[in-house]
This record gives C-alpha cells, sequence and structure tokens, in this order.
C-alpha cells in the first residue's frame, strides 16, 4: 500500500488528540484497526522519533505556518517598503521552513514520503 507509511503517523496524531499516551502498544492497535499489517519497526522507530518532540507545540508551529498566508496588510505600503516587507518575509518563511523541514525530515524519512 503506496500510503501506508502515512497512516502510522496519522494513527499517533489520533491518540495524541484523543489524549491518549503514544506507545508502541497503543499505536499497533490503532493500525490494526485500519486493517493494516503492523510493521514493528516502524513502530518503534515512530514512537522513540515522537517521544523526543513536544507534539504540541509542533502542531501549534506547523498551524501558524499555515495561517499565515491568510493575513493581508491593512493598508498598502509603497512598492519600496513592500519588497522590503515581501524580502524580510521571504527569508523568515525559509527560516521556518528550515527549522520545520529538519523535524518533520526526521519522521518522514522512517516511511518513504
Amino acid at each position: 500500500m503506496v500510503q501506508e507509511g502515512k497512516a502510522y503517523i496519522h494513527a499517533a496524531l489520533a491518540l495524541y488528540y484523543a489524549g491518549a499516551q503514544i506507545t508502541e502498544d497503543n499505536l499497533k492497535k490503532v493500525v490494526e484497526a485500519l486493517g493494516i499489517q503492523v510493521d514493528e519497526a516502524k513502530v518503534k522507530m515512530l514512537v522513540a522519533s515522537l517521544s523526543q518532540l513536544n507534539l504540541e507545540e509542533v502542531l501549534k508551529g506547523a498551524a501558524l505556518v499555515a495561517a499565515a498566508p491568510a493575513a493581508a496588510p491593512a493598508s498598502a505600503p509603497s512598492a519600496q517598503s513592500a519588497a522590503q516587507a515581501a524580502e524580510a518575509k521571504e527569508e523568515k518563511k525559509e527560516e521556518k521552513e528550515a527549522s520545520e523541514a529538519e523535524i518533520s525530515e526526521g519522521l518522514a524519512g522512517l516511511f518513504g514520503m
């Protein structure tokens, strides 16, 4: 199954949002409930990786990045200041994307996503 790797991450998020501990046993139960044969190595790697992260902070950061483009400026700035603002915004976005990419890269690499 092509999307099987994502199922493990979604299962972990379901446990997180349900307020349950993300343990190997709990993750296996959720993955099995999805009708997917459990890969012990994936379960162990994901639980170990997530134990090193503060999921609340990671998810807050992801929500802020997703909401940022929706904000519009209150007034139209001059062309020069608009260019400077766009440049600064782009630099901030690149820095934030880099740090988030580093975090998610480790998890995505586990499952070939």
